[in-house]
């Protein structure tokens, strides 16, 4: 596969990035729309769409404990790398969380499933299925905690477990794929009409973020607050671009001997750019964006050529 045949696949991205980062520029939206159309995102569209993908798993189809400790330890030992560097660096949990997110969430969902579907064909379908499950919903998971874990101020810890307990109770993004799972456990059928309506809010999820990216990306600063982080987006680009593919290619060739095309699909999936979970959470939780912005646009960019110079050295 060629660097054009990739730009193909990825250019919805940057065209919707750009959507939004022009409207805002002709004054169309204004500065409140990011947060806005983030809360949409969160609390509606994301939602929706966790609770599609659970509710219409089976357990035959996800069920490749060698892929999915290849992909999934793959993906949480980057996110356990940043977080600890994070930490180190005297950075809060919350934004350490953060940037484990954007060194290890795979964007599956809006270029995973595209650009398998070219590169491997339909079988590579249902490892996309599970990396998607992996990234969207446990580490995605993990990040909401450790934000929550950091953002109270309880000093019991009794007292802290139980007031991170009832925010997590709360949240969107937790509730509705344990709500989602009740069907394939159970054994029955999404009504219809219901799937109906999680297809077209569903699908609203990933398009909504990246319009909102680029308005946030519109937005003017200072000279000094643009420059700042380049340094840092650097290191988590590279952690998500490099290490992530090769951690997850070792784990995949020496540690659970998976055949070759699970192996592909595995490196693949891990090799995707930053999807926007990263900047949904910075924006719902008021944490500091810049950093998350640049990398999901760097990484999206520069993965045009790490993806196909692993598509061509493959074959």
């Amino acid at each position: 596969m060629s660097v054009f045949s990739t730009l193909l696949i990825v250019a919805p991205v940057f065209a919707l990035i750009f959507a939004g980062w022009l409207v805002r520029r002709l004054g169309v939206l204004g500065p409140q729309a990011t947060t806005e159309i983030n809360r949409f995102v969160v609390y509606l569209a994301l939602p929706a769409l966790l609770f599609d993908i659970v509710a219409h798993v089976s357990w035959a189809e996800i069920w490749q404990p060698g892929f999915i400790a290849a992909f999934g330890l793959g993906a949480a030992l980057v996110f356990a790398l940043t977080c600890a560097l994070g930490r180190r660096a005297r950075r809060p949990l919350a934004d350490a969380a953060i940037d484990g997110l954007n060194a290890a969430y795979a964007n599956t969902g809006f270029i995973g499933f595209p650009l398998v579907l070219v590169a491997l064909g339909r079988e590579a379908l249902a490892p996309t299925l599970i990396a998607s499950i992996i990234t969207v919903c446990a580490i995605f998971a993990v990040a909401i905690v450790l934000i929550e874990i950091d953002l109270q101020t309880e000093s019991s810890r009794g007292r802290l477990a139980l007031k991170v307990g009832k925010s997590l109770a709360r949240n969107p993004l937790l509730v509705s794929p344990l709500l989602g799972a009740v069907f394939p456990l159970s054994g029955v059928a999404v009504p219809h009409s219901v799937d109906s309506f999680l297809k077209l809010l569903g699908g609203a999820a990933s398009p909504c973020a990246l319009v909102a990216l680029g308005l946030f990306l519109a937005a003017e600063r200072k000279p000094s607050t643009a420059a700042a982080g380049k340094g840092h987006a650097a290191v988590l680009v590279t952690l998500k671009l490099l290490l992530q593919p090769l951690l997850t290619w070792l784990l995949a060739r020496f540690v659970f001997g998976l055949p070759a095309a699970l192996t592909h699909a595995a490196v693949l999936l891990a090799a995707l750019p930053t999807g926007t979970g990263p900047f949904m959470l910075a924006e719902l939780y008021r944490r500091p964006a810049q950093v998350t912005s640049r990398v999901i646009l760097v990484s999206t960019l520069l993965s045009l050529l790490t993806v196909s110079g692993y598509l061509m050295l493959v074959g």
